[in-house]
This record gives structure tokens, C-alpha cells and sequence, in this order.
């Protein structure tokens, strides 16, 4: 499974996502442009020490990523989703992509994604957090998958 911030633009979620990935024994993939610069104090200071564990990639833009990255489906979590997350069939093969904080995805990445998916949640809220949201999803793509049996609670 790969683990994917399109541009963000909050360095505190980029720090608590790299936390996350190494919580879940993922890289990160981060695709430009980015918001801010990548040594941003604020970003080490929500990784902590997580951020040894989780090794961070760098792409230009969302074409060079998926040109890289291993096929697999592109599940973009949005609130424009057509598909609940607690729905779908996750793989180890799959790509869960977030967009920036921001802006959400851009239509393109929405046009490429092969599933968008959207998080439960009740209304008035229009969305979650950032690293909440990838907190969520990353776990119920655990739950479905079955890869959940491979991690470890200390």
C-alpha cells in the first residue's frame, strides 16, 4: 500500500502524516508543489522521531509519481466521493491519495483517480483534519484488506 499527499500546504499535517506512515511501516509519498520548505521546523516537530521510520519521497508533480509508482488503483479520499471508504475492497496494491489541506485534488487527480472515496461524517462538519483523515482511511484500509494482521501493538 502507498501512502500519497498531494500538495500540501500545512507543514504540522506533513509532520503528523510522516508519524503516521511510520506507524503503519509506510513511505510517504509527497507530490509537488509543495507549500513549504521540506526541512520546515514544524514538520520535524509533529514527525518528532517517527520521521527515521518513514521514509520521505519526493515527486515533481502527479505524473512523474504515478510513472513511478507500482500499479495499482489510485483511491483518491475526498468529500466529493461517490464511495464510502468502509465500502470498498482495499488491496496491498493500492494507492490512497489526500489532497492538500487547502484545495482538496486537483481535477485532474480526481479525473485519474480509478476510485473516489469519502470518509463518514456527520453533518454540519464539511471535513476532517488532514492527518485525521489519512489516520482514518490508512486504518479501515488496513481493517479491509487484512493487512492489519502485520502490524504489532507494542
Amino acid at each position: 500500500m502507498r501512502f500519497a499527499l498531494i500538495e500540501p500546504d500545512m507543514p504540522a499535517n506533513l509532520g503528523a502524516c510522516l508519524r503516521l506512515a511510520a506507524g503503519f511501516g509506510l513511505a510517504l509519498d509527497v507530490v509537488g508543489p509543495c507549500g513549504f520548505p521540506l526541512d520546515d521546523r514544524r514538520i520535524k516537530r509533529a514527525a518528532m522521531d517517527y520521521a527515521a521510520h518513514a521514509p520521505l519521497l519526493r515527486w515533481t508533480d502527479f505524473d512523474a509519481f504515478r510513472a513511478d509508482a507500482p500499479a495499482g488503483r489510485a483511491i483518491l479520499f475526498t468529500t466529493q466521493g461517490d464511495r464510502r471508504a468502509d465500502g470498498i475492497d482495499f488491496t496491498a496494491d493500492d494507492l490512497l491519495i489526500f489532497g492538500s489541506e487547502s484545495r482538496g485534488a486537483p481535477d485532474a487527480i480526481h479525473a485519474a483517480a480509478d476510485i473516489r472515496a469519502r470518509l463518514p461524517l456527520r453533518a454540519p462538519a464539511r471535513s476532517f483534519n488532514l492527518a485525521t483523515a489519512a489516520a482514518m482511511a490508512l486504518s479501515i484500509a488496513y481493517l479491509r484488506s487484512g493487512l492489519i494482521d502485520q502490524l504489532e501493538t507494542p
